[in-house]
């Protein structure tokens, strides 16, 4: 097994046994402000009235689905390398009677022919990836022409006060909380190092105009808290 190999076995480990607390952990969190962020990015998603979309590292399917209530009439799939968050998602699905689609799929080797979607999303899932530059060639790849791909993450904390305080929150309250709401203090210990090592706004647009992606851009959420990039296949 290469290193790439054991570190995506590793997350999926490690997702499978939080998923139980997945989404009650997002809301706890982030103070709920996770799910206005997703909205700006199923906005951008949907901006060019996309037929096909792909909601990848799709979790507990908390964008697939609002995806699907923006475009109702599109085809949305989800995917996601850990079984237990698909069969979250769903039971969200079909509690709420809304038709997505749930697949298994690893997003460094995606289970879909080329040119198969309109549009695609990753929210904070991308920073999981073992390999960044894989993952974009298979955006690339999936997407067709015209398609766009938007990235919703947690880049590294920002410079000053704020940034003092964010690490303080990621490094000790965080890990705190998580550990006792799922009973895996250790996850919570990897979100912080994962946000950490992830690569700066500037960069991954970089990464993304390298993959191919044409009218790249990003804008911080939430004073560099997060930040969302959108880059459009030729």
């Amino acid at each position: 097994m290469n290193e790439t190999e054991a570190k995506a076995r590793k997350v999926r480990a490690m997702f499978g046994e939080i998923a139980p607390r997945y989404d009650l952990l997002n809301r706890l969190l982030s103070g709920g402000v996770d799910q206005r962020w997703r909205r700006l990015a199923v906005r951008l998603a949907t901006e060019k009235a996309p037929r096909r979309i792909l909601d990848v590292a799709t979790g507990t399917g908390d964008v697939a689905l609002l995806l699907k209530r923006a475009r109702p009439e599109a085809e949305v799939v989800g995917g996601d390398f850990t079984p237990q968050m698909l069969e979250l998602a769903r039971a969200k699905a079909e509690r709420a009677g809304t038709d997505v689609r749930f697949v298994e799929a690893d997003a460094l080797a995606l289970p879909f022919a080329d040119a198969s979607f309109d549009a695609l999303t990753v929210a904070f899932g991308f920073r999981n990836f073992a390999d960044y530059e894989r993952g974009l060639a298979e955006f690339f790849r999936v997407l067709a022409p015209g398609g766009r791909a938007v990235i919703l993450e947690f880049p590294p904390p920002p410079e000053g006060l704020l940034g003092r305080a964010y690490r303080f929150y990621f490094n000790g309250v965080l890990p705190w909380i998580g550990g006792v709401v799922s009973g895996r203090p250790e996850a919570y210990r990897y979100l912080p190092s994962s946000v950490e090592r992830f690569p700066r706004p500037e960069r991954l647009a970089e990464m993304m105009r390298t993959a191919g992606f044409a009218g790249v851009r990003w804008r911080l959420l939430t004073g560099g808290i997060a930040a969302v990039h959108l880059g459009d296949k030729p």
